[in-house]
């Protein structure tokens, strides 16, 4: 795929990221039963960051999320978030399978 046609509008950009999924046989909505979340957790990803949801959306097209949501991050490549080490940095990356593992929600102040 060629990144140089990844619309800079964030609203185009959103749609070519749909037409994208269905070129490759899945969708929004098909992402979201994989997961086992509402399909309005995954089109919350349009408007807000939710790091879970673009690691799917760009892991489906073959992509980093910053490639996907460039206004997200910041120019050292960091997650422009209030909460920036929650997610991004939290996460596992399988090499073999070329996806981010699950994790497992951990109960804050329990010892693990």
């Amino acid at each position: 795929m060629n990144t140089t046609e990844i619309p800079i509008d964030p609203l185009l950009r959103w749609e070519w990221i749909k037409f994208q999924l269905r070129t490759r046989g899945t969708s929004l909505a098909a992402l979201s039963r994989e997961l086992g979340v509402s399909d309005t957790a995954v089109k919350n990803t349009k408007r807000t960051a939710y790091p879970r949801m673009e690691r799917a959306i760009a892991a489906a097209l073959d992509l980093q999320p910053v490639m996907l949501w460039p206004e997200r991050w910041n120019v050292d490549g960091t997650p422009s978030r209030l909460r920036p080490r929650r997610a991004e940095s939290n996460a596992v990356y399988d090499q073999e399978h070329k996806q981010v593992c699950a994790l497992e929600h951990v109960k804050a102040g329990a010892e693990g």
